[in-house]
């Protein structure tokens, strides 16, 4: 019992991993986040925190030369 646990312990653990490094727990963090430095503001929708990263992301000049 207490291999399959520990293995699944460690399935989770690569998992938060993987959502980490793909940006797919931003949304999660963030509201982790607002809600510490925040309190006294509504937190963005989903929607809007995506389309904010988004904007930031690819908006403007995005090479050296």
């Amino acid at each position: 019992m207490g291999k399959g646990l520990n293995m699944l312990n460690k399935l989770k653990a690569f998992w938060r991993v993987v959502r980490r490094l793909s940006g797919d727990d931003a949304y999660e963090r963030y509201l982790r986040h607002h809600a510490e430095q925040h309190v006294d503001e509504p937190p963005l929708t989903r929607e809007a925190f995506f389309k904010q990263w988004q904007d930031g992301k690819w908006k403007g000049v995005k090479r050296c030369c």
